[in-house]
């Protein structure tokens, strides 16, 4: 007896829904929002030490690349970042601080309304079997009306 291989996953089915293309939308307008914002951020801080120069002309403060590719986790799901990256060591000698961004800090791997929403969700979901006020607490006050749709039983 063979068994049949077309049986369909939960992956699959979500995958074919039209909400995990608008996800996908959301996913990478964010990426790239937030790639601009990082951009402008380290482009304002080497052009504010661009007096910064060595005995032989070049300049101390510059662009190195990106850090490695890393996952942020957030409300909507996983975005794939790439930090830039600065060398400017320069300013550790002279009691200047070095770059550190506002906007993502180095090892932020979840926004904090994610790391906020476990203890609620162990709190208030997963003791009571309630999930609408754990949700609400990260997606808002429409969040208690979340129904599911479907079903893949």
């Amino acid at each position: 007896m063979k068994k049949a291989k077309n049986k369909t996953t939960a992956v699959q089915m979500q995958q074919q829904l039209p909400g995990s293309v608008l996800e996908e939308l959301a996913r990478e307008g964010a990426r790239q929002l937030l790639a601009q914002a990082l951009e402008v951020e380290v482009t304002e801080f080497v052009a504010k030490h661009q007096s910064k120069i060595d005995a032989e002309g070049r300049r101390q403060v510059v662009r190195n690349g990106y850090m490695p590719s890393r996952d942020l986790v957030t409300g909507i799901g996983a975005v794939m970042i790439r930090q830039p990256r600065l060398d400017d060591r320069v300013l550790k000698g002279t009691g200047e601080e070095r770059f550190s961004s506002e906007i993502l800090p180095r090892y932020l791997r979840r926004v904090p309304s994610v790391d906020n929403l476990i203890p609620i969700l162990y709190l208030k979901g997963i003791s009571t079997g309630d999930m609408s006020d754990a949700l609400a607490s990260i997606l808002g006050a429409d969040a208690r009306d979340c129904r599911p749709r479907t079903s893949f039983g």
